[in-house]
């Protein structure tokens, strides 16, 4: 924040000064910076003229501080975009730059978890639209976060390229499945009707709903065309896993092998899984890594099924829920596209490992 001068005026000055706020043809600018000087001689702390003036507190020490350097000349102009900090190119801008950008990565404030422009500008004793300007040259973006989540998985590297290699060079005679549970997919009525979209305006939905119950999407991915084969179903056992398997083996000709991946729930794992397995030798189970819902296509499908049909939806009953879901896999059915996968294995464990580096570099410091 700007230090707070001790302002002294000359009988000429206060005159003038008086006779800026007085005047009709003196901008409101100058009348209000003649209001700060005012203020300031009789010894006011800037926090309180900003309250008076409704202005904020740097603003009030900016002009305080242009006043005790250059009296009445220094209030009547604004001074070049800059000025402060020596130019757009200065040596001292450059300083400034690098500052708010060391800060920005390397330090928080202490009212929260990340700078906002008029936070750090308040600190520095700068204009917030400098701040926001530094930011969006370098890239920086303190209100956004990314979520992630490096695997732990003893067996990353084996069952990734298992997974990638069937993306990428599926076996002959064969098809591909991606396999996963859409669990506690909730049937949600809006309290009250929406209100249309107008031009000017989004369509409107009410913050809260009814609950009508929940419902479990069970869905494999063709990879190749992309179609989808989905039941729905009311609980998430083994046994409702197992009836889908059989789904999917009866829908697929008996002379391919199938290879179906999914993930590492405990259902896909149970024993009379297995013993089901044992006897349908066609049927290959994939497991990808922990952590990695990310490697399955299916969840890719799972998201336009969110985006398109349930976020926005407006069910009375599990029944009018389902009857929806399928309808949508049907008409994604009449004009399916194959989820193409175009990461190699490497590609990925390059990125996996500069992740584990950076999280190593992190925890060190």
């Amino acid at each position: 924040m700007p230090a707070q001068v001790e302002i002294n005026l000359s009988p000429e000055e206060k005159k003038q000064l008086e006779k800026n706020i007085k005047s009709r043809k003196i901008s409101v600018r100058l009348a209000e910076r003649s209001k700060i000087i005012l203020l300031a001689a009789k010894q006011v702390p800037n926090y309180q003229i900003a309250k008076k003036l409704s202005i904020d507190v740097n603003t009030v020490g900016r002009w305080r501080n242009r006043f005790a350097e250059k009296r009445l000349a220094g209030i009547e102009k604004d001074l070049p975009r800059g000025a402060n900090h020596g130019g757009k190119n200065s040596e001292e801008q450059a300083k400034l730059r690098s500052k708010i950008i060391k800060m920005t990565t390397g330090s928080k404030p202490k009212d929260g978890t990340h700078w906002t422009t008029r936070g750090m500008a308040k600190v520095l004793g700068i204009n917030h639209s400098f701040v926001s300007r530094v930011w969006q040259e370098v890239g920086l973006k303190p209100h956004l976060t990314e979520k992630f989540k490096v695997s732990n998985d003893p067996a990353f590297e084996e069952k990734l390229r298992d997974v990638v290699g069937l993306y990428m060079s599926p076996p002959e005679n064969a098809v591909v499945f991606c396999v996963d549970e859409k669990s506690s997919i909730q049937a949600l009525d809006r309290t009250q009707p929406g209100l249309p979209m107008k031009p000017g305006r989004c369509g409107t939905m009410t913050h809260d709903y009814k609950r009508h119950g929940t419902s479990t999407l069970f869905a494999a991915l063709n990879t190749l065309t992309g179609e989808v084969i989905g039941e729905c179903r009311k609980r998430h056992r083994h046994q409702e896993f197992l009836g889908f398997l059989k789904t999917v083996e009866k829908q697929t000709p008996k002379e391919q092998d199938l290879h179906l991946i999914v993930d590492n729930y405990a259902t896909h794992k149970h024993e009379n899984v297995k013993r089901w397995l044992k006897r349908n030798k066609r049927v290959h189970l994939h497991f990808i890594p922990t952590s990695s819902s990310w490697l399955n296509l299916v969840e890719r499908f799972f998201g336009l099924l969110t985006e398109k049909q349930l976020r926005r939806g407006a069910f009375t009953s599990v029944k009018e829920l389902e009857t929806a879901i399928v309808k949508f896999i049907e008409t994604h059915n009449e004009a399916k596209k194959a989820f193409v996968w175009t990461k190699s294995a490497e590609e990925i464990l390059l990125k996996v490992e500069r992740a584990r580096q950076a999280l190593s570099n992190q925890q060190s410091i």
